[in-house]
């Protein structure tokens, strides 16, 4: 085996146990204090050793978990405007987002608050840029009000940190959908 091939496995298992354990924190609602890394590793199919190699801490891991989501998060902007309305578009990335936001709750628990800023500070302007072209394309088709930016998004969406974790099913889109109503011209 060549030294090109142990490192796309190794890839190829950092990468499983990135999902195991984004389909760990899914099911436990983001509670990243549930993760259980033995579950992960199994899940992942890989050895605690393989898990730790990746991944020295939790909050490495979590903190991974993370940047994957956001980076799923923001490719999915092109695609979802080349098959959809801009609204439409914009509406069903916001779904997508309350599941990011489920993890991302999970994920500040658990992370000390100077990494969570690092890790905020670096990679959450992607998400500002996404929302503006989701935004733009809106408004270049009518379909957006033409004095609202991504800020004003956000600010509204903050409103999803403060649904109780018990209510997060009921409520977490229909704070979404209203927000989607606010945006109409």
């Amino acid at each position: 085996m060549t030294g090109r091939e142990r490192r796309s496995d190794a890839v190829a298992n950092r990468d499983r146990v990135v999902e195991a354990a984004r389909a760990e924190l899914s099911e436990s609602n983001g509670a990243a204090a549930d993760l259980k890394l033995h579950r992960v590793a199994k899940a992942a199919g890989v050895g605690q050793g393989t898990l730790y190699r990746h991944f020295p801490t939790r909050e490495h891991l979590l903190a991974e978990v993370y940047r994957h989501e956001l980076t799923q998060l923001v490719e999915a902007v092109a695609p979802l405007l080349a098959e959809h309305p801009p609204l439409q578009a914009l509406t069903r990335w916001m779904e997508r987002l309350v599941e990011y936001a489920r993890v991302k709750r999970g994920v500040m628990a658990a992370i000390e608050a100077s990494a969570w800023h690092d890790l905020y500070s670096d990679h959450h302007h992607r998400l500002d840029e996404a929302l503006e072209m989701l935004l733009d394309q809106g408004k270049a088709a009518g379909e957006v009000r033409g004095e609202i930016d991504a800020a004003d998004v956000i600010l509204l969406l903050g409103a999803l940190s403060r649904i109780p974790e018990s209510e997060w099913d009921a409520r977490a889109r229909k704070v979404v959908t209203v927000i989607v109503d606010g945006l109409r011209p």
